[in-house]
């Protein structure tokens, strides 16, 4: 499986794109699909060939919710930067891109939507201009219109070119799993969702839940990927943990899943969730990686 995140300014068609690319909604809340505006992390997925599927983790781009798009993108590989050719690179744009830099990102798709309402070439000459520099410099582009369809046909090519870049996970590494979700599902208990970058997962593995509260072994109870049972997943991949005797208020956002004794080991994350508290942080501007 391969998993890429969107980013970009709100309200510049992230959750519009990633519908049109997988006939999924990933806005999971009346709210979201009422204001049209994302709120919270949504998650959908597509099969770029038989056998070969992508999820797709949507983030929201408004400023108040930085957090929760760092708690989605933390773990994944590749981004979509998302600029809408009718306003062009904008604050969050900066924001986001920043957040990705911050987390090790080097890779991904510069996707230019709502090319149906304006030529698209300002707003991506603008984009380069403000990558220039940085890691994601050299990310491909591609104009579309989710509404039309106009480009989509060679996204989709962008995404399995993409795919095939993307570096190999290591099967045995430690599992650090960065929870996105938690929840109750009613006779199973507690279930938490996240993306494993490495590493394997198999039902009845013991974990180590590691939050503000300090640390607790858990079982893995159930195992899903992609909304089907499995017997066990390696990274990269979306999952959905149930986790046996784990009340649900002892979880939260942010908590991590590791192999017992393998620790958190924060890296890029850890430098993200610096950035993201930092009172100074750049609002516009060239985009660099955070210091």
């Amino acid at each position: 499986m391969y998993v890429v995140a969107t980013a970009g300014h709100v309200d510049h068609g992230k959750s519009t794109l990633v519908r049109a690319l997988t006939g999924m909604e990933p806005d999971r809340w009346a709210e979201e699909r009422r204001r049209g505006l994302t709120l919270d992390l949504g998650f959908a997925w597509t099969e770029l060939s038989p056998g070969h599927p992508m999820a797709f983790v949507d983030v929201p781009g408004h400023e108040r919710f930085v957090t929760t798009m760092l708690a989605g993108v933390g773990p994944v590989p590749a981004v979509l930067l998302v600029v809408a050719a009718d306003e062009g690179w904008m604050p969050q744009s900066s924001e986001h891109a920043d957040a990705c830099l911050a987390l090790g990102m080097a890779d991904g798709l510069l996707v230019i939507t709502r090319s149906d309402l304006l030529d698209p070439e300002p707003a991506l000459d603008d984009a380069r201009r403000e990558l220039a520099g940085t890691a994601l410099a050299g990310m491909p582009a591609v104009t579309v219109s989710a509404v039309t369809g106009r480009g989509m046909g060679r996204l989709r090519a962008a995404l399995a070119a993409l795919a095939t870049r993307l570096p190999t996970p290591d099967p045995v590494a430690d599992v650090r799993l960065w929870v996105d979700r938690a929840f109750t599902i009613r006779g199973a208990g507690t279930v938490v969702t996240g993306t494993l970058g490495a590493g394997e997962l198999r039902v009845d593995d013991e974990l180590e839940l590691l939050g503000p509260a300090g640390a607790r072994r858990v079982t893995v109870r159930g195992l899903h990927c992609l909304g089907t049972a499995v017997p066990a997943a390696t990274g990269v991949a979306r999952v959905a943990l149930n986790l046996r005797g784990l009340p649900r208020d002892a979880v939260t956002r942010g908590d991590v899943l590791c192999t017992p004794g393998a620790g958190a080991a924060g890296g890029g994350r850890a430098a993200a969730r610096r950035w993201a508290r930092r009172p100074g942080r750049r609002r516009g501007g060239p985009a660099h990686p955070p210091g």
